[in-house]
């Protein structure tokens, strides 16, 4: 039996990988007595002979020798909306790590999926490019996470399930997206946020979904040795960009520096506007164990959301 994500390589059968990443996770993102429903006591009734005894008030029986049954008022379930960049960037995947910053997110995504779907709650995802190519409903049956498993299958697997991207931005995505949300929801982010507009400009963007009220969750996916640090060997390199396919040769170790300060603002920049927006931010780091990432920040929403 497979019981580490580290053993598994093949990412054609998310569903199976995804049950495997989310045992022994946690009983649930959110406190609540029903698996996933959020519930609140609203009056006693009488026992009727033959109904399950599971909701008997024992208490009261006591002082008043009558079986009343707790009711309950069941509130709406979770809303999640997961988002996931499947840019040209995110196909990095660094030097030795075994999954790509998209493979990575869409194994994250899956696990979530299916914690969600165990738990009873509506779960939708979102794909974006420089546009947004696929939005789902938020649904809660198995069938609805089954085609999310296969569409994020589709899109690590490299089978074309949308046109070419037009021009656009992660800005301009989270604003659409932030648009189309009418009901309050927890939207789980997952990108490099790697853009070619203004830092002003993709700030705005997560501004504006923090507005809606939404509960955000950005994860920052990074090779953090070679994207943050910029670690590599004291030799020439070609460096090649993803979005563009520019090229440019080049001594790492002659712009390390440099290189250090800009990612290190930018990085600093980001989690400080998440702060400010009370958002919550993840640095989801491809070469560590997905687990390392995902158990000890969904343990902490367990206990303090």
């Amino acid at each position: 039996m497979i019981s580490r994500l580290s053993d598994i390589v093949d990412l054609n059968n998310l569903e199976f990988v995804a049950a495997h990443v989310t045992e022994g996770f946690m009983t649930g993102l959110h406190k609540s007595p029903f698996h996933g429903f959020s519930a609140e006591f609203n009056e006693h009734r009488l026992y009727n002979k033959g109904e399950s005894t599971r909701h008997i008030d024992w208490k009261l029986f006591a002082r008043t020798d009558k079986l009343f049954v707790k009711r309950y008022e069941e509130e709406t379930n979770l809303r999640c909306y997961i988002v996931v960049d499947t840019s040209s960037s995110m196909k990095y995947a660094g030097v030795g790590n075994k999954f790509n910053k998209l493979e990575f997110s869409a194994v994250c995504a899956a696990a979530i999926i299916n914690l969600l779907r165990t738990q009873r709650d509506a779960v939708a995802l979102n794909l974006f490019d420089r546009n947004i190519y696929f939005e789902s409903e938020a649904k809660v049956s198995t069938l609805h996470a089954k085609m999310l498993f296969s569409t994020l299958e589709k899109v690590i697997s490299d089978k074309q399930i949308y046109p070419e991207p037009e021009d656009g931005s992660i800005s301009k995505c989270l604003h659409t997206i932030a648009d189309n949300i009418h009901k309050r929801s927890l939207v789980l982010i997952f990108s490099d946020m790697l853009d070619n507009v203004s830092n002003d400009n993709l700030f705005s963007g997560l501004q504006h979904l923090r507005h809606a009220k939404h509960d955000v969750i950005l994860f920052h996916v990074m090779d953090k040795k070679t994207e943050l640090n910029f670690s590599f060997e004291n030799r020439p390199y070609k460096f090649i960009d993803m979005e563009s396919g520019k090229t440019i040769t080049l001594n790492p170790l002659e712009y390390k520096n440099k290189y250090q300060q800009l990612s290190s603002e930018f990085c600093n920049q980001l989690r400080q506007h998440c702060g400010m927006y009370n958002m919550d931010y993840v640095e989801a780091d491809i070469s560590q164990p997905f687990k390392n990432i995902l158990v000890p920040y969904l343990h902490k929403r367990a206990v303090f959301h």
